[in-house]
């Protein structure tokens, strides 16, 4: 296929991302979003196969069935609960693929660069590498953090911002060294040098946030995927590649700016320590006695009420609760009780974790509400079904001593009885205990979420 050809093709997939990012943005319009993405990571993958800078079909064969056969396997394995760590570790291969092409551009001695383009070119290789490695081990840390395989604590060094700083400056003297040595057929040692650095980094980084920041590390990490992505496209002169990563770069980087806007926190304020980190003073003691319900008391306070919110957490993405969810919403809708949700911007460990899972029950766009819409409306909620959140929900977020001091939450205290669904009286994500379950107007409904909606549901079919 002659290159024009394969640039018209790679300006139609650039059409179809845009499309698709476009599409994404919108509950209704979603998945024809993803249908876009898939059409243009077709014609790009089939573009590049027919493309004249192939040089070995069997490589390539084999290299697509292998990716084809993981991401198929992913695919049909992977649950809806472990949506948020696999994203994380494709962060990682992203960021992984990039230092290898760095290091594959370096060691390519068919390259007869000279002059500046050398330099331009040396200076690609050297911020491949620096993203993808940060991107890499810092993916595969928010991976072990995501699936509790690494405590989601953050991990506190002393004088933490300091060894920053080093690695900051580090890295700027490494890549000096780099250019230079370059120039005269070296470079190799410092190259490694800062893959070393920048591998330290990103765990450290990481392993600084805490549990109820994840959601922005996640969107972090998506960010830094694209600018590797991008940075692969400018060593390999792949123009898909430079404008793909660029618009997940953009994308991501504004998804994170959203997330921390949500949070009421800072960007910098996240890289440096996540929530967990100490506030200046102890977090208020949890005092009082809960009071429990049943599954039959819960459904006849629901048929006594005209207005019900319910408020999604990572509890009904573990229970799977989210289809008896939208079985009691459409019988309760269909005795003429007023019924929404109430969705967290962080709800989850991913943004918009529960709005997939709401939208794969077909829970109706048009009663899902964010957090900023129902916030200031509490007074006229008869009652609220917290399904397994926690951080989401809790009232420490408006005390200055609490580790999540200021953290915008959904103040379902204020309506005027709070059911919460639970396990256990254990602390959520951020590790910080939730005074909303001993206040005189919540009930706690403990047990497994799926179990305990089914009996309400039956009881209200009663």
């Amino acid at each position: 296929m002659s290159h024009s050809l394969v640039t018209m093709f790679y300006i139609i997939a650039t059409i179809l991302f845009i499309l698709s990012l476009s599409g994404l943005s919108n509950h209704e319009t979603a998945r024809k979003g993803n249908y876009y993405g898939m059409f243009g990571m077709a014609i790009a993958i089939l573009a590049t196969a027919l493309s004249a800078s192939v040089s070995s079909y069997m490589i390539l064969i084999i290299a697509l069935l292998m990716g084809g056969f993981i991401g198929t396997k992913a695919a049909l394995k992977v649950e809806m609960t472990q949506m948020p760590e696999l994203v994380a570790i494709m962060h990682s291969l992203v960021g992984m693929a990039a230092v290898l092409v760095g290091y594959a551009n370096f060691m390519d001695d068919s390259l007869s660069l000279e002059g500046v383009e050398k330099t331009i070119h040396e200076v690609e290789i050297y911020i491949g590498i620096l993203i993808g490695a940060v991107t890499f081990s810092g993916s595969v840390i928010a991976f072990g953090k995501l699936s509790e395989r690494i405590s989601g604590k953050p991990l506190l060094l002393p004088n933490r911002h300091f060894l920053n700083l080093g690695l900051l400056v580090s890295a700027i003297l490494l890549g000096s060294w780099f250019l230079s040595s370059a120039e005269t057929g070296g470079g190799t040692f410092p190259l490694l040098l800062i893959t070393i650095v920048a591998l330290a980094f990103g765990v450290h980084m990481v392993m600084a946030i805490g549990g109820a920041d994840m959601p922005v590390v996640v969107s972090m990490l998506n960010s830094y995927s694209g600018w590797a992505a991008a940075a692969t496209g400018f060593m390999l002169s792949n123009d898909l590649l430079i404008v793909t990563g660029a618009l997940v770069g953009s994308s991501g980087a504004i998804l994170s700016y959203i997330m921390c806007r949500a949070m009421n926190r800072h960007f910098l304020s996240v890289i440096a320590g996540g929530f967990g980190t100490a506030s200046g003073g102890e977090a208020a003691e949890i005092i009082g006695e809960v009071q429990p319900i049943s599954a039959e008391e819960t459904a006849q306070l629901l048929l006594a009420a005209k207005t019900i919110m319910i408020i999604p957490g990572y509890g009904m993405a573990v229970a799977q609760a989210q289809h008896t969810v939208y079985e009691m919403t459409k019988l309760l809708r269909g005795k003429g009780k007023k019924v929404g949700f109430g969705i967290h911007p962080v709800a989850g460990r991913m943004p918009g974790h529960m709005n997939v899972l709401l939208a794969e029950a077909k829970v109706p766009y048009d009663i899902v509400y964010e957090m900023d819409e129902i916030n200031d409306d509490w007074g006229n909620i008869d009652v609220s079904i917290v399904i397994g959140a926690n951080d989401i929900v809790n009232p420490s977020a408006t005390d200055p001593n609490s580790p999540i001091a200021g953290m915008p939450v959904i103040q379902c205290w204020k309506g005027k009885t709070t059911i919460v669904m639970k396990r256990s009286m254990a602390s959520g994500y951020a590790g910080v205990g939730n005074p909303l379950f001993v206040q005189e107007n919540t009930r706690m409904l403990f047990g497994d979420a799926n179990a305990m909606l089914q009996a309400i549901l039956k009881a209200l079919n009663a």
